[in-house]
């Protein structure tokens, strides 16, 4: 909570017309843990999770938050990551199988642009990967913010329909030489302790 915090107070904020206090950009917090045993082995095996906690901003029209300058830079930054993570959620709703069967072929992938910004190469795990994914979609009573909400729910709709495979996210990973000296370094040092025991 406290790393939450940290980066709230880090984010950058700034009024317009629309929003007193508009995000001027994406919040993204990512925890990894991983677990792994203690025995001594030439190969361990090591269980990775990941949780990620993101905060999208909003997207903006020009005219109706009237920003200029800086303000207008950061929004037309914010759309356009927006309008990339769009594409890759279209991309994994609207064909979560492989393409049909070509004579002679393979099936192949769709294609998901998760590369067109720093935002879909973040969440390329959250969407298209082992997860499971929630999302929260901010909606607004008004009648005045209509179209903005019809978009928010189609938007959300889409992710809606991604399908996604989870399984253990288990790594092997296998020791370097140096490793394997240590291993059995401490193997040794505990068969002398046996015997010292048993004489």
């Amino acid at each position: 909570m406290e790393l939450l915090h940290r980066g709230n107070t880090n984010r950058s904020v700034e009024p317009t017309k629309r929003n007193e206090t508009s995000s001027r950009s994406h919040a993204v917090l990512q925890i990894v843990v991983e677990q792994e045993a203690k025995t001594a082995n030439t190969k361990k095996q090591v269980v990775v999770s990941k949780l990620s906690l993101i905060d999208l901003a909003g997207s903006e029209r020009a005219s109706a938050t009237e920003n200029r300058g800086q303000r207008l830079l950061e929004g037309a930054n914010i759309n356009r990551s927006l309008l990339a993570l769009a594409n890759c959620i279209n991309a994994l709703a609207t064909d979560s199988k492989p393409s049909k069967l070509v004579k002679g072929k393979k099936p192949i992938a769709k294609y998901v642009p998760y590369r067109d910004s720093k935002l879909t190469r973040l969440l390329k795990d959250s969407f298209g990967g082992n997860t499971r994914t929630a999302m929260i979609a901010n909606v607004s009573p008004s009648h005045v913010e209509f179209e903005e909400t019809v978009n928010t729910l189609k938007y959300a709709n889409r992710a809606k329909n991604i399908k996604t495979k989870l399984r253990r996210n288990v790594h092997d990973v296998k020791y370097h030489v140096a490793e394997y000296k240590k291993i059995i370094e401490n193997l040794r040092a505990e068969i002398a302790d046996l015997k010292d025991h048993h004489q």
